[in-house]
């Protein structure tokens, strides 16, 4: 069992307090975990709970809500869990229990997550609004969905019972966005932990391979070290690596051909994201190698625009310059330069490169807080603390009809992705061990072989 949350107390304290400072003393708080997912019949996905559950109270069991309430003096915080039961934890583990919730988490009190019904109903008698995730708890949406329609007939002179609902997530990824020393040692960790995967399946490569062994390798890697998959890998092989959520990862890699993995683990939470492409006979070919280098140099090009104070659009518009350029002098375009950039860096050059530079990075591995302020759009500026990807690749499929160049590039895909921390001075590469270079990647590949 777990002896209590993997933060320090007083950081999460620090997160409750900030979040609750900014909430009506006559409101309540609730934030219920993610529902356990149904795989098939009785048998279930592995849980993960709510990132933002996480956040605040580091609690990680299923069928759990963390809330809070004003006294009339202070905020009291608690945690609605499943208590203690013998028979059930037979069957599916051990509880921490509604008194280790109490004693050992960053709560005031502990509840029976089967008493939450009465005990919520007294709460909200007594507020006038409610900050609640509502979708992960159909029960709980009801419930104060009842109350507020209560509240709202009876319309009492005193002014009993909630009548006002308002979601809390927008507050919570504002302070989420910005990763404390703690935060960020732990991303470095699972950042470590992927580096290591991707460095193994490269030695492990030379030749002709298959995609479910190098999964294999990658995220074995992970279970070794603790860790888990922070999302699906993908493990693409040939022409399979210009399917960008290809996830089958099924199929034969043969000589000659590139794979690019996207693989990335989380420790408690906190999530890697990498994207390494090579050949898997250990060189790359002429075209292959223009293709790299190109991305490669957009990539560098995209992370020195990785500083505070530059917009979360300028590390994009750096990697679409730099890749419409390259694609015109390869002779892939054949348009003007404007054509190929667009007014918005929405030109041609989106032909082969369809997707965004840049995700945050945290306790989500498409984590939160990078919606683009109202009227900007440039988005928010980065600021020191936040963890970014920078990802841009060239995709050149077979098998879409039209592609009108010369066809020595045709079944290349590549993407390379790093982790970027970024600070007051230099952006730090939390992927950094890593090989991406062409000489670092081909004499990396075969070497336990």
């Amino acid at each position: 069992m777990v002896d209590g949350p993997v933060l320090e107390t007083s950081e999460y304290l620090t997160r409750q307090s900030t979040l609750l400072s900014q909430l009506d003393v006559n409101s309540i708080l609730l934030i219920p975990t993610n529902p356990k997912q149904v795989r098939t019949h009785d048998v279930y996905f592995p849980f993960r709970p709510s990132s933002d559950i996480l956040y605040l109270s580091g609690w990680d069991e299923p069928s759990s809500l963390f809330a809070a309430k004003h006294n009339g003096i202070e905020w009291e915080t608690a945690l609605f869990v499943q208590d203690n039961d013998e028979l059930a934890e037979r069957w599916e583990g051990r509880r921490v229990g509604v008194d280790g919730a109490a004693e050992k988490w960053p709560v005031d009190k502990g509840y029976d997550w089967n008493e939450r019904t009465k005990i919520l109903q007294n709460w909200l008698i007594s507020s006038k609004s409610v900050f609640i995730q509502q979708g992960l708890d159909p029960q709980l949406d009801q419930l104060v969905q009842d109350e507020v329609t209560k509240s709202s007939r009876i319309k009492t002179t005193t002014g009993v019972g909630p009548t006002t609902v308002v979601d809390p997530s927008q507050m919570i990824a504002e302070m989420r966005m910005r990763k404390s020393e703690s935060e960020i040692s732990l991303m470095r960790s699972a950042a470590k932990i992927a580096s290591s995967a991707h460095i193994l399946a490269m030695k492990s490569t030379l030749g002709e391979t298959t995609e479910f062994n190098l999964q294999s390798i990658i995220e074995s890697t992970f279970t070794m070290n603790q860790s888990t998959p922070s999302y699906s890998s993908i493990v693409a092989g040939g022409d399979n690596a210009t399917i960008l959520h290809y996830h089958k990862n099924n199929s034969i890699i043969e000589s000659g051909e590139l794979v690019l993995i996207d693989a990335g683990c989380e420790i408690n939470g906190y999530a890697s994201d990498i994207t390494r492409t090579w050949p898997v006979n250990g060189k790359f070919s002429a075209p292959q190698k223009e293709i790299y280098e190109l991305v490669l140099k957009a990539q560098t090009d995209a992370i020195a625009e990785c500083r505070a104070g530059k917009y979360w659009s300028d590390p994009h518009k750096a990697a679409v310059t730099t890749l419409a350029y390259g694609l015109l002098e390869l002779g892939i375009l054949t348009c003007s330069t404007s054509e190929a950039l667009g007014n918005d860096f929405d030109g041609r050059v989106r032909e082969f490169f369809m997707h965004g530079t840049s995700h945050s990075l945290g306790l989500d591995v498409h984590d939160v807080g990078m919606t683009k302020p109202p009227g900007d759009p440039n988005g928010r500026m980065l600021e020191p603390g936040m963890v970014i990807t920078v990802e841009p690749g060239l995709y050149f499929p077979k098998w879409v009809e039209g592609m009108d160049f010369d066809s020595k590039y045709l079944g290349i895909g590549i993407r390379i992705e790093d982790d970027v921390l970024i600070t007051d001075g230099d952006p730090i590469i939390l992927t950094n061990d890593c090989p991406k270079t062409v000489v670092d990647i081909e004499s990396t590949i075969g070497r336990d072989l």
